[in-house]
């Protein structure tokens, strides 16, 4: 994990990536139990017989499930020391270059790409990418925002 002293030291670290998360297995019951959350209940989701013969040869993770993810991997990724509060502000560009199937792995990457003084603070830009185990595409690819509030 990246450890900023202050924002000072946020701005100075424009472009530098930030390491990777953990790995995090995705199983069927928080497949499960997001599809009701959301009231998402597609096959290729939680249907195992039909997912099985479709066309990912298993069940699935929703595409929002992974970038859901995001919350629990940018804490592990970074941290600013001395804030009031960090708040999640957005998304720009999101992609799901493949879908994460279920008993896989995933973890995130992360790069400070850009930031932007705001009247609250400073608003930072993170490209993380969620790197799928074994595979060659990421499962999600996301610009996220967050506002930092000294």
């Amino acid at each position: 994990m990246r450890v900023f002293a202050d924002l000072d030291e946020v701005k100075a670290a424009k472009g530098e990536q930030l390491g990777s998360s953990d790995w995090h297995l995705v199983t069927q019951e928080q497949v499960n139990l997001f599809a009701d959350a959301t009231e998402d209940h597609q096959w290729i989701h939680v249907d195992l017989e039909k997912a099985a013969k479709g066309p990912f040869g298993g069940p699935v993770a929703h595409g929002y499930l992974t970038l859901s993810m995001l919350a629990k991997f940018s804490g592990q990724l970074w941290q600013v020391n001395g804030l009031s509060m960090a708040v999640n502000y957005g998304l720009n560009k999101v992609r799901f270059p493949q879908p994460v199937r279920v008993g896989k792995r995933i973890r995130a990457h992360g790069q400070l790409a850009d930031f932007a003084e705001n009247k609250m603070g400073l608003q930072v830009t993170v490209l993380i990418t969620v790197e799928i185990e074994g595979e060659d595409k990421p499962g999600c690819v996301a610009e996220s925002l967050a506002l930092l509030v000294p």
